[in-house]
């Protein structure tokens, strides 16, 4: 194999190659030797098949074959031999093959540009450390006894009202006729949440434990069975029981039926639920801060295949129209998002930062713990979808250069409340929100004077 650079302009790299017509001989007289042990032909036992006959017979498509294994493993030797750092798919340009000659093709290559880092030490970030108030604890314990609330038995005569929970077996049908889940026994809604059928709930109110009611209502327009979807259908309920909630008494007992040792304890956990909500936004501000700087700070050409690529990736659920709206934007950001990619991961090479696969399984078991009752649903996402593990694999990888880049600059600590931490979130989104209009709105303006420039023509 002959490898030559015809011409380098850029981050564009054109390599000339020739396989030389020995080497793909020999590879076609070796995919023939393989193919005689498996080629059945009619008047010849099987693995008898002379090569001279199935090469005859499936010739072309044999050459076809051996031909594309040589060009992927020739492409790759060429590209390792010229030792570049390709970015995206290379292009094949075919210039001469055919059984008998040497095969020559160009390979057109984007390359990643060179990325110079510069120091970070003179950066700033603001670190929020935010310490939640009691007020807020316990407002939530409230909200949490009041999802979770009892209910006992009302008398006897008493009526079904807002907030009481009812028991009852229905019968449905729909035009007169019986369905698939058309029976229920021992149903209990909350009225007032309307969580069954919409306008079910206000239909028995007024009921008496004992009573028979007929509830009109319309079933989902999502609907498993699409014939049902959007149809009246009547209920014959059967009303077993009526109760009314109790106050939950906020004790070591209801501590224990939320998962936690005590009351002290589900506190605890309270409070690092709320912190973690907060800690979380108030750390992407200070991510932002700090990208936003080394962004600033760094001037690097890049590939447009790659470019192109992350605006496919980005508007690939957008309209025609929609992409086109916003094109100028977009590739603005596709081109902030590569370009901070290729800045995060040189500096995470050159530090020699790398995620374990034992960091990664880590990083699932604490996503498990962390949504009780939903633990086999999280493990059976990961383990059906190998690309879930390798974006967390990637999540993981970032969040360990943006911690080493924290260590080396200016960082200064702030310790807030969580007023102080809705304002600052508030503000943050705000300004966002606002950035995102604009360079709509300097799309859409762009757009315009494009169009007059053409009214004018």
């Amino acid at each position: 194999m002959k490898v030559e650079v015809k011409s380098k302009k850029g981050l564009r790299t054109v390599l000339s190659v020739i396989v030389d017509k020995k080497s793909i001989q020999t590879k076609m007289s070796d995919r023939l030797n393989e193919l005689q042990k498996e080629v059945a032909l009619k008047g010849f036992r099987p693995g008898k098949v002379p090569p001279a006959v199935i090469k005859s017979q499936f010739g072309k498509s044999i050459y076809g074959e051996v031909v594309d294994k040589i060009l992927r493993e020739t492409s790759t030797k060429a590209i390792d031999e010229k030792k570049l750092k390709v970015a995206g798919q290379p292009k094949i340009d075919l210039k001469q093959f055919g059984e008998g000659k040497d095969l020559n093709y160009e390979l057109q290559i984007d390359c990643l540009p060179k990325v110079e880092l510069k120091s970070f030490e003179k950066f700033k970030a603001i670190e929020y450390k935010i310490k939640i108030e009691n007020k807020i604890i316990e407002e939530k314990l409230k909200e949490i006894a009041f999802q979770n609330k009892q209910f006992e038995d009302k008398k006897e005569n008493e009526k079904a009202v807002i907030g009481d929970q009812v028991v009852f077996d229905y019968s449905a049908t729909v035009d007169g006729n019986k369905f698939d889940g058309s029976e229920g026994k021992g149903v209990q809604i909350e009225l007032g949440k309307d969580l069954f059928l919409k306008g079910f709930d206000e239909q028995l109110v007024g009921a008496k434990k004992g009573d028979e009611k007929t509830v009109d209502a319309t079933l989902p327009a999502n609907h498993p069975k699409k014939e049902l979807a959007n149809k009246k259908t009547k209920f014959v309920c059967k009303i077993s029981n009526i109760k009314k909630s109790k106050e939950s008494k906020i004790d070591d007992n209801f501590a224990k039926m939320m998962g936690a040792k005590d009351v002290k304890d589900l506190n605890s956990l309270i409070e690092k639920q709320i912190s973690s909500q907060y800690s979380q936004a108030l750390n992407s501000i200070t991510k932002k801060e700090i990208l936003d700087q080394i962004e600033k700070n760094h001037q690097i050409d890049l590939p447009q295949n790659l470019v192109d690529q992350e605006i496919s990736i980005m508007t690939q659920n957008l309209k025609p129209e929609e992409k086109e709206k916003h094109k100028t934007n977009n590739e603005k950001l596709a081109k902030s998002r590569i370009k901070l990619g290729l800045l995060l991961n040189e500096y995470g090479e050159k530090n020699n930062l790398k995620v374990s696969d034992d960091e990664v399984r880590a990083e699932i078991q604490k996503q498990i713990k962390g949504m009780p009752g939903q633990e086999k649903m999280v493990l059976e996402y990961y383990q059906k979808n190998p690309s879930a593990s390798q974006s967390l694999k990637g999540s993981l990888y970032e969040e360990k250069i943006i911690d080493l880049i924290k260590s080396k600059i200016k960082l200064t600590s702030r310790e807030i409340n969580s007023k102080e931490a809705e304002k600052i979130i508030s503000e943050f989104n705000n300004l966002n929100a606002k950035d995102a209009a604009a360079n709509k709105s300097l799309s859409s303006s762009k757009d315009k004077q494009k169009s007059k420039k053409i009214s004018k023509k």
